[in-house]
């Protein structure tokens, strides 16, 4: 009896109202605690799908190329001069070796030279994947393609002047810009070109410098009886039966973008090939210091970077090479340049370039000689504005004097990375200093001026 009224009370209570109201509350509690709990749960997975850790390479951290001098130009009878491994690690390399990265490498990609330009059926593309589809409109970028009322006349101005018996070697520069620009560094690049090599010739590929005032502002050089002529170029006649022919001329029908970097300085990475392939000879750009002869080089490209560990190069560059006329290799960079123009990525037409090429470039007569940092590029674009300073003690004033020896004994010329060396002034006692004095001709203003 006691023990049926408990079960009556107990089910009275279960049946409560109070009971009933205080079940009701839990239930949305539950309920948004729940939710709570699953969207912290998702948040979380979020995260963990979309977070990136973003690798840093450790300050002294050198890039690895990934194959070797001799595999870098396909087994080809290249050759590679490189540092030897007891100067591997000195303190010198260490200007060359610089962390970077890699330029991409095109693999199982054959690129025929041409016979007949007509039948090729290569099609060169109007666009790229970070290059808009439609060609700006920039009448300012364009300019530079209208041919000047000297332009006609390159070819026979040209021919003749290689012509004299008296050049002993053909130098070509090129400058796509106005003639005010034409500094006092450009006026010594040519000066110590000259101081080196005094029997040479020197094409300047210039419209601004095709002029009186280039005329006269080249006048002192002529007056100590060197040769050099500033000539307008006919870009139809310098690409003509190479594959910078059709770039050229979808490029004046404005089908190919001309990009954000400048087309100037595109033309020039063109030009200089283009110029090579047909005359042959020595081509160099203006904010160099020539310290001795280029006589024993033929057929030559300079490495900017090599890798310390292995001793392969990294990168090549193009702002300095020699080769015959016609060189099979001039025309395989000439076809890359036409095939991958890409006008908004700096550097892709010119050193990433040359060294796309190299790296896959394959089969007979490809004879060529990679020359190492030292020989043209002794110091990074980084680390330039080392050469510029004065000695700051007697360690510094010791280690300024063998980085000088150094450069006398490998150096052909010093790079001086113009757009990031333009605004430094010479200190006295540098580095600068010394190589300006070396090789001026002018000499009482040379050092003050630049």
């Amino acid at each position: 009896m006691s023990e049926d009224k408990k079960n009556r009370s107990s089910d009275d209570e279960a049946h409560s109202p109070a009971v009933q109201r205080l079940k009701q509350s839990q239930r949305p509690l539950f309920t948004s605690i729940f939710a709570i709990c699953l969207f912290l749960s998702l948040g979380y997975n979020g995260f963990s799908i979309f977070y990136v850790k973003l690798p840093f390479l450790a300050d002294g951290q050198v890039a690895d190329s990934g194959k070797s001098p001799g595999n870098a130009a396909g087994g080809t009878q290249a050759k590679t001069i490189l540092p030897s491994s007891s100067t591997k690690r000195s303190s010198s390399s260490l200007l060359y070796a610089v962390k970077e990265e890699q330029p991409p490498v095109i693999r199982k990609t054959h690129l025929p030279l041409l016979k007949k330009l007509e039948s090729t059926g290569i099609i060169i593309r109007n666009s790229f994947p970070n290059t808009p589809r439609r060609v700006p409109k920039r009448g300012s970028a364009f300019n530079i393609l209208r041919p000047g009322n000297l332009s006609t006349r390159f070819s026979g101005r040209v021919t003749e002047f290689f012509g004299n018996p008296s050049c002993k070697f053909r130098f070509f520069m090129t400058w796509i810009s106005s003639l005010e620009s034409f500094g006092e560094r450009e006026f010594f690049t040519v000066e110590s070109m000259f101081k080196s090599h005094p029997n040479a010739c020197l094409v300047i590929v210039s419209d601004s410098l095709d002029s009186s005032g280039g005329t006269h502002l080249l006048s002192p050089f002529r007056e100590k009886g060197f040769r050099v002529i500033a000539v307008s170029p006919d870009f139809d006649y310098i690409f003509k039966n190479t594959m910078g022919e059709v770039w050229f001329d979808r490029l004046k029908k404005r089908k190919i973008n001309p990009g954000e970097i400048s087309l100037g300085q595109n033309l020039s990475n063109l030009l200089r090939l283009a110029l090579l392939y047909k005359f042959g000879g020595i081509y160099i750009d203006t904010d160099f210091v020539v310290l001795k002869s280029f006589s024993g080089l033929r057929n030559a490209i300079g490495a900017q970077t090599v890798d310390l560990e292995t001793g392969n190069w990294s990168r090549l560059n193009n702002a300095v090479m020699i080769f015959d006329k016609h060189h099979p290799l001039l025309l395989k960079f000439i076809e890359e340049f036409a095939l991958t123009f890409n006008g908004n990525k700096w550097g892709h037409n010119g050193p990433y370039l040359v060294s796309r090429v190299v790296s896959r470039v394959n089969g007979p007569g490809f004879n060529f000689t990679i020359l190492p940092p030292p020989a043209f590029y002794p110091v990074d674009w980084s680390r330039i504005p080392s050469f510029f300073k004065g000695p700051r003690d007697k360690s510094h004033s010791k280690w300024l004097a063998g980085k000088l020896r150094h450069l006398r004994n490998q150096s052909f010329a010093v790079h001086l990375w113009n757009r990031h060396s333009s605004d430094l002034k010479i200190q006295k006692g540098s580095i600068m200093d010394h190589l300006v004095s070396d090789s001026c001709v002018f000499c009482n203003s040379s050092v003050s001026a630049l």
